[in-house]
């Protein structure tokens, strides 16, 4: 016989975090670059798919993130699925205070100034199609007008607070 389960209470900000920490999610890295062409990224999980029609993507970006103004002004930016070789970088653009670019493989996708890891797992170009408030995030909707990837290996998975890849 099952152990029932018991719903947990969300009434704390830690409670939240720690339940949706058992939510796996792929780790990516988002870049644009500013009217000033000064690079700009942050390691995101919230990155989900939204509409075939048009295709756009969705960003959760924090209002409190070093890049918010850069993301939520740029008219285009790249969303980089990060493979399990990108763990570093992963941490990298996580941290505060550091030039998060410096000693990166990053090019710049043809035809732009934006910056995007050729040895992503895949990279998506997007037009900045909306930004929608949503609590403390932004939700910064793009529309995919281009993809380059599909190379061989596992993405890069936040579960649990911890990297991980798909067997």
């Amino acid at each position: 016989m099952k152990t029932p389960v018991r719903p947990v209470s969300l009434t704390e900000a830690s409670q939240f975090r720690d339940a949706m920490s058992r939510l796996p999610a792929a780790l990516t890295v988002v870049t644009t670059v500013d009217a000033d062409g000064r690079r700009w990224g942050f390691t995101a999980s919230s990155v989900v798919s939204v509409s075939l029609d048009p295709p756009l993507l969705l960003v959760g970006l924090s209002r409190s993130s070093s890049c918010h103004q850069a993301l939520v002004a740029a008219p285009e930016f790249v969303v980089n699925v990060l493979a399990d070789h990108h763990r570093a970088l992963a941490r990298t653009f996580a941290a505060h205070g550091v030039d998060r670019f410096a000693g990166e493989d990053f090019t710049v996708w043809p035809g732009t100034g934006l910056p995007y890891l050729p040895d992503a797992h895949t990279a998506y170009r997007c037009l900045r199609h909306d930004v929608v408030a949503a609590g403390d995030h932004d939700l910064l909707l793009g529309a995919l007008t281009g993809a380059d990837g599909g190379r061989p290996g596992a993405p890069l998975l936040w579960y649990r607070r911890d990297f991980h890849t798909p067997r």
